[in-house]
């Protein structure tokens, strides 16, 4: 079953894009079919209908319907292994 994957950053472009290549190399290494949508944190509310997960760069303005995980680690390389974990395990648990 895909999964549907809301990557959200504060613009939506430099942030996301990088946390959105790792997300999507995580999928692919784990046999995880997906879909991803790239966008703001604002306009996560449209989408988060259709997410089985969303990863947002920094902290989110509210509690989402979706698991939700902060994925600065990606960034920062700090603990990104624990952030790949949480990601894998949201998608085989949704």
């Amino acid at each position: 079953m895909k999964k549907t994957i809301i990557i959200a950053c504060a613009t939506g472009v430099a942030t996301s894009t990088v946390i959105a290549n790792r997300v999507e190399d995580l999928c692919k290494k784990n046999d995880i079919e997906y879909q991803l949508i790239q966008c703001k944190v604002p306009e996560v509310g449209s989408y988060e209908d259709q997410a089985d997960l969303i990863v947002t760069s920094g902290k989110s303005p509210r509690k989402f319907k979706a698991v939700t995980i902060k994925a600065t680690s990606y960034i920062t390389g700090i603990n990104d292994e624990q952030t790949d974990n949480d990601i894998i395990n949201a998608l085989q648990n949704s």
